[in-house]
């Protein structure tokens, strides 16, 4: 999203030119798998993660081409709206300590970018959504000064042809109505690559989708929006309505939405480029001088830059990616399922859970996908974002009999999915001290049955026990929460209760008019 397109009036016309050069695109990446082309394995990781700019008071603030400058990285970018940020961690190498390796990186990264912020009085906040935003913070006017953005809402807006809806029933109910897609910029997430093989495409997306309910179980991170408490995590529902470009006829149709979960596993990457040009009308009709097939008739590598812009405007949760690197094309699965935070080491216990579990199921010999139905994939999923740490899912039962059993998330991870992930970090050759360190924060979110959606909404609620109004509520936590944050402690060890120091809704500083009483705290320890 961050790429700068230019508006071009003459390519928006050239649809018809447009297609023609997809379907030329895909002939072109037919050619290269056919070819093996295609980089060697390397096992190659890259991470990005989304931020929210916040003020002292926890409110949301318009900053981020003020805090880019200062920052002066290109390691930072502006994300859709200007109380958001990107950053870019440089690939690394899935092996040895490596995940000690991220964590000191981000930390260093998001420290720098806090110290910057602070110059123009924001802070940065690693959350899956920022409890304190309202609907007037997310208005057309709020966007990021990017060609791209203000493009992709004009089409956007023009082919659903009236304002977005969204309509959330969850804890509470909400419902608004936007002329913009702005409202998506409500979610921030985390996005794990991993290049993959051809050969192995298939098996790690289909992983993927299937583990992807369990990492929003353990991950969860954005039960409020727009000041109601909605579902664990949030995030899917409103990114799915706030860039749905069907009118209601076209959803009683069947038509699918540009962000969606799937609706079937995959035997190659070029499935899910398939589908993109069979089901999704172009957004961004730009095109480039390049003619692939000309390109690989002379022998070289085409960058496929129409393919790769279109599905770039295609919103999976486990997304393919077609790049070029040094002249040589690879192909890679983005995992953009889990929201924000809490904490750093929150964030790389994610990761770690994420990396070791697609490998080992990637790998077996029965995969998990041909035991388990994609709709059933696909309600868990929808059964993890309402309940998060709670849910129960469907899952294949184990040894030769067959068939599905009910299971709750956190049995399901604790007694077969951190196994598996320990194994696989094992295949992968991460160090086993980082392994047991960061899966081991999984297992205590399990233990104590917390993750950082449970923790924001307890301690709404209790903020809500000492008197506060909701607003004030919501504001007091989240300042309490990027406290918590900013010391890098995992979230299971993040106190709740708190004691009222005082009347009234907005005294003094951190978290406002309530102080945190302590409490024990669970510590991450070897994976059983």
């Amino acid at each position: 999203m961050g790429e700068k397109v230019a508006a071009d009036g003459n390519a928006l016309a050239d649809r018809e030119r447009y297609r023609r050069k997809l379907h030329d695109c895909l002939e072109g990446l037919r050619r290269l798998l056919a070819e093996k082309r295609f980089d060697r394995p390397r096992n190659l990781i890259g991470l990005e993660i989304e931020l929210n700019l916040a003020g002292a008071d926890g409110l949301p603030r318009m900053l981020n081409s003020q805090v880019l400058e200062r920052i002066a990285s290109g390691d930072f970018q502006t994300e859709l709206a200007q109380c958001n940020l990107e950053v870019n961690i440089t690939p690394h190498r899935l092996s040895g300590r490596v995940l000690d390796q991220l964590a000191e990186e981000l930390r260093a990264g998001l420290g720098y970018a806090e110290r910057k912020a602070r110059e123009v009085a924001a802070r940065i906040v690693m959350i899956g959504i920022l409890p304190t935003l309202n609907p007037h913070d997310l208005t057309v006017s709020s966007l990021s000064a990017n060609d791209r953005y203000v493009l992709l809402n004009d089409q956007m807006r023009a082919a659903r042809g009236e304002d977005f809806a969204i309509d959330i029933q969850g804890v509470e109910r909400l419902t608004a109505r936007s002329p913009s897609i702005a409202p998506e910029a409500a979610c921030t997430s985390v996005q794990l690559h991993l290049q993959v093989t051809p050969g192995r495409f298939a098996a790690v997306w289909n992983a993927a989708q299937a583990i992807a309910a369990a990492q929003i179980a353990v991950g969860a991170n954005s039960p409020f929006l727009f000041g109601r408490e909605l579902w664990r995590e949030t995030r899917p529902p409103v990114f799915q309505q706030a860039t749905d470009t069907r009118a209601p006829e076209l959803q009683a149709q069947g038509v699918r939405p540009r962000t969606w979960f799937g609706e079937r596993w995959v035997d190659s990457a070029c499935d899910l480029f398939e589908e993109n040009l069979r089901y999704f009308p172009p957004l961004l009709p730009l095109c480039g001088p390049e003619e692939p097939l000309a390109v690989l008739d002379d022998g070289g590598v085409p960058d496929l830059a129409e393919l790769v812009l279109h599905n770039g405007t295609i919103y999976r949760w486990n997304r393919p990616v077609y790049a070029v690197a040094g002249g040589v094309p690879h192909l890679r699965v983005e995992n953009r399922v889990l929201p924000a935070g809490p904490t750093v080491a929150d964030v790389i216990a994610n990761t770690a859970f994420y990396y070791g579990l697609v490998r080992a199921l990637a790998e077996q010999p029965r995969p998990v996908w041909t035991r388990l139905p994609f709709t059933t994939a696909a309600a868990n999923f929808d059964n993890a974002c309402r309940h998060g740490i709670e849910a129960a899912f469907h899952w294949p039962r184990p040894g030769r009999a067959g068939g599905l059993t009910e299971i709750s998330a956190v049995r399901l991870v604790r007694q077969e999915l951190l196994p598996l992930a320990a194994a696989g970090l094992d295949a992968w050759g991460v160090e086993p001290a980082d392994r047991d360190h960061y899966l081991g924060i999984i297992e205590a979110r399990c233990a104590h049955r917390v993750n950082g959606a449970s923790w924001q909404a307890a301690a709404f609620r209790h903020a809500r026990r000492q008197g506060l109004g909701r607003e004030a509520a919501l504001a007091a936590m989240t300042r309490r929460y990027s406290e918590l944050m900013h010391t890098g402690e995992p979230v299971h060890t993040w106190p709740v209760g708190w004691a009222a120091t005082g009347a009234g809704a907005g005294a003094g500083t951190g978290a406002g008019s309530v102080v945190p009483a302590q409490r024990g705290r669970g510590a991450g320890g070897r994976v059983p």
